[in-house]
């Protein structure tokens, strides 16, 4: 089961203008083969197919925290998508076109079906697919391919973070690099502990070094590329029998119970000439009193 707080990973910044063409490149992030969509769902199927979980219980729980994790990156990303979005169409009468910007973004579906938000497709809009989750029942398949994955995921991070400058993207990105480093390290020494064999040699494939984005300076700063949350008060501890020793890049690992504090989630505002949320101001007055009523309070 999953504990969920209504907080997001990190604040994002407000964004000043809409940045439509942008958020559709964002959106591979989320939807692509190698997108957060990807890394949530392999390791929520694995966890649940875990074999031997008692007598390998640190790898378990090391798919499993990391999990949750992913759930959390979902929606950091989703959200940066909103907020990119937003503010690219403006109301108006029906008749006058409202939405004549949208035609000419590179994403019609984000103004189409989606109503300026994100959805679990790529940045051509090509829909997340189920074939992209690999849950082999072998434990060292399995946590090599995470690692790949892991490793093709922090690629495209690094080169959507040179396709656009706008800040909310450019935020978000900068905090998954570091958390992705922590992830592709943290299954390089399982399979370390696995095989005997070091695979932090294999690094960098690519480099984790973050020194060159700037957004990443101040996730480094807190320390966080050197942390792993077991995302549980009780279970999931035994990460800490892999989640040990010297960070790569210098200082020591460590392992965190529970989760980062969050921040505050952003609100999204009305589209009146999406029709979203299609409620009035009239109807929302209505639905209130029905709600105070249904719940004794009037």
């Amino acid at each position: 089961m999953i504990t969920r707080f209504n907080r997001l990973a990190i604040e994002l910044p407000t964004p000043i203008n809409p940045d439509a063409n942008a958020a559709a490149a964002v959106q591979e992030l989320l939807g692509g083969r190698f997108g957060e969509m990807s890394t949530l769902n392999n390791y929520m199927y694995q966890s649940f197919n875990f074999r031997k979980r008692g007598k390998l219980k640190p790898f378990f729980d090391l798919v499993s925290s990391i999990t949750a994790e992913e759930f959390g990156h979902v929606e950091l990303v989703s959200h940066t998508i909103n907020m990119m979005i937003y503010g690219t169409t403006q109301p108006g009468d029906v008749n006058d076109a409202p939405m004549e910007a949208a035609k000419d973004k590179r994403n019609s579906q984000h103004f189409i079906v989606t109503a300026q938000t994100s959805f679990p497709f790529d940045s051509m809009g090509k829909p997340w697919n189920g074939d992209y989750v690999f849950s082999s029942g072998n434990l060292l398949m399995d946590l090599l391919h995470n690692f790949f994955l892991e490793c093709g995921a922090r690629t495209h991070k690094m080169r959507v973070y040179e396709m656009t400058s706008n800040p909310v993207a450019r935020e978000m990105i900068g905090y998954l690099l570091v958390r992705g480093g922590v992830h592709i390290l943290a299954y390089a020494k399982a399979i370390e502990m696995v095989t005997g064999v070091d695979v932090k040699k294999m690094l960098p494939i690519p480099d984790l070094e973050n020194a060159a984005f700037e957004t990443t300076r101040k996730f480094e700063a807190q320390g966080i590329h050197r942390k792993l949350y077991t995302f549980s008060d009780k279970d999931y501890r035994d990460i800490a029998y892999i989640w040990a020793g010297e960070h790569p890049m210098g200082g020591q690992l460590e392992t965190v119970i529970g989760a980062p504090e969050g921040a505050p989630m952003p609100e999204l505002r009305s589209i009146s000439e999406e029709f979203a949320p299609g409620i009035s101001q009239e109807d929302f007055v209505q639905i209130w009193e029905r709600l105070k009523k249904n719940a004794g309070m009037s």
